[in-house]
């Protein structure tokens, strides 16, 4: 994968996909991006994410002056406000555009906030690219399984952001607008694995809303291959899935215990969660292509079709549900594992053998 020359923009470039992004993308040697701007609204973690960029025990004014000289620029913004989107596109050639609201229980109380952040965020980004006639090649949308048959104002909000980049081919024809679409992220801000470590430090219970409960699960390097795999291979208007496995919730909570005496306590859902989450719909999964490791959901727009890419074989005859393909707990052991979630030699899951 080929950046070099190019300037790539990152909408909520200090959260943890943007982060791991920038790593990557700044990690292709010359292959590398000639520049990688972060826009976000948290100068905290912006100031963090500097240091750390710079190797430095304390910071200096040095690091600030020096800002919009370096590989890696910062930017404080906010998507919500044109004028911000308008600066920050400039002399852009690419956008991953990862700011969001998406705690599901916050956009349900604050839903004039979610629409502002999620579906404004977007339309100015793509009036921005219009209205000044800006060279921008690509920009992808990073959106959640939870767009998919939405039942809560996050979801809502996340479907409205797909389809306002889509149809934006339409009518900037220079620009490809394309989407990714996932589930929950091992350890990234907002999961549930960091809560239920807490509640495990605290002594417990570990509380769990529905012991049916079901999410998708992948990692941060599997998000961001997803993200890149489509900024370099997506056709104009088509949504990007991985081929994620599901999991049930009691059993990472029962993973993530081991042998500890700790309880698991049912909550009840929340406000706006399903049981089961789905990243392809029946209706969009005669329109699902499979390309490399990656589902391909193919836009409904006419204008948008390819007659040889649409007569591609269809792999789902169904929706793509959490509950479809539910890993063992040896499996998500492992997974765990692998991701550094918890130790090689855990041993036992709670009272139940691994095997279970």
């Amino acid at each position: 994968m080929n950046f070099n020359g190019k300037r790539i923009l990152i909408t909520g470039g200090t959260g943890s996909l943007g982060q791991t992004l920038v790593r990557r993308l700044l990690g292709l040697g010359p292959n590398a991006p000639e520049k990688v701007i972060v826009m976000s609204r948290d100068e905290a973690k912006q100031h963090d994410m500097r240091v750390d960029y710079l190797l430095r025990h304390s910071a200096t004014d040095a690091i600030m002056y020096d800002n919009f000289r370096r590989a890696l620029e910062f930017r404080i913004g906010d998507v919500r406000n044109y004028s911000d989107v308008v600066s920050a596109l400039h002399d852009c050639d690419g956008v991953i555009h990862a700011a969001a609201l998406k705690q599901v229980p916050v956009c349900e109380y604050f839903s004039e906030q979610a629409i502002l952040t999620n579906c404004i965020g977007p339309i100015n980004i793509v009036r921005a690219i219009r209205e000044h006639n800006m060279p921008v090649e690509t920009v992808v949308g990073v959106s959640t399984d939870k767009a998919c048959e939405p039942v809560n104002v996050m979801g809502m909000t996340k479907a409205l952001q797909e389809r306002i980049f889509i149809g934006a081919n339409v009518l900037n024809a220079r620009t490809r607008f394309v989407a990714v679409r996932y589930g929950n992220v091992l350890a990234s801000r907002g999961s549930v694995i960091p809560l239920f470590q807490d509640q495990i430090l605290a002594g417990g219970p570990v509380t769990i809303t529905d012991s049916r409960m079901t999410r998708f699960l992948i990692s941060l390097e599997q998000a961001v291959d997803t993200v890149l795999e489509a900024y370099s291979e997506a056709l104009p208007g088509e949504t990007y899935i991985p081929t994620a496995p599901g999991a049930r919730m009691e059993d990472v909570a029962a993973i993530l215990i081991g042998d500890r005496p700790i309880a698991i306590q049912m909550v009840g859902i929340r406000p706006g969660e399903k049981i089961d989450e789905a990243l392809i719909s029946h209706e969009e999964a005669h329109r699902t292509i499979r390309r490399g490791t990656h589902y391909v959901i193919r836009p409904m727009l006419p204008e948008l079709s390819h007659p040889e890419v649409d007569a591609l074989p269809r792999p789902l005859e169904c929706a793509f549900l959490s509950s479809g393909e539910i890993l063992s707990r040896t499996a998500l052991h492992e997974l765990l594992v692998k991701n550094d979630l918890i130790a090689p030699s855990s041993g036992r899951i709670g009272t139940q053998d691994l095997n279970a």
